[in-house]
């Protein structure tokens, strides 16, 4: 059986159909591809979540942390950064999208060009999460955790309201920063600082 969780305000809702077995990646592909004005995640458990579009505000928020981080990653030259439409397929099975993301140019290059023109399969090194209105952080840290425990090396997930970063790495607690003007991405992302002036 297909679920569909479809996110309206705070509360997901379950769609079920139980003619259909679980979507394949390759279904899970093409149903993307037919709905390409949505914005589509899938869980490991084969779940399909359909998100409504963001917020304005939280919206123009993306676009500068993927410019801070596009801008840093062309002047460092050993990876490439993804906006907030982007998928990749992490090793559990689940397509996730996170707000921000970079990968290292030789993990990037090991990948043939259909996996890349796909919901690419693999894990980004780094990852960012911008909290909306609509979000729930205790689901925003367990996709957070889930991009950790599927090979992610650093993880922030930006709260506005309380102005608070969480920091994610391996094998250690997650850290809470407190109304940081700036937040260091080192050494992961060698001289990469997200400045939070226009994040907050």
């Amino acid at each position: 059986m297909t679920t569909l969780l479809v996110h309206s305000e705070h509360t997901p809702l379950a769609v079920h159909f139980p003619a259909l077995a679980q979507m394949t990646t390759e279904q899970f592909y093409e149903f993307c591809m037919a709905n390409s004005e949505l914005r589509i995640e899938r869980t490991a458990a084969g779940e399909v979540i359909i998100m409504p579009p963001t917020f304005s505000d939280t919206g123009n928020r993306n676009f500068n942390l993927a410019v801070q981080l596009g801008v840093w990653a062309e002047q460092e030259g050993t990876g490439i950064g993804f906006d907030s439409s982007s998928g990749f397929t992490l090793p559990n099975g689940a397509t996730r999208s996170p707000d921000a993301s970079w990968i290292r140019l030789d993990r990037w290059n090991a990948l043939s060009d259909q996996q890349k023109a796909s919901f690419a399969p693999i894990c980004p090194d780094f990852v960012i999460g911008l909290r909306s209105a609509s979000d729930s952080l205790s689901d925003l840290q367990l996709k957070m955790q889930e991009y950790i425990d599927n090979g992610a090396r650093l993880g922030f997930l930006i709260d506005r309201t309380p102005r608070t970063v969480h920091v994610y790495r391996p094998n250690t607690m997650h850290q809470i920063v407190q109304s940081p003007d700036s937040v260091s991405a080192e050494p992961e992302l060698p001289g990469f600082v997200l400045q939070m002036a226009k994040i907050w």
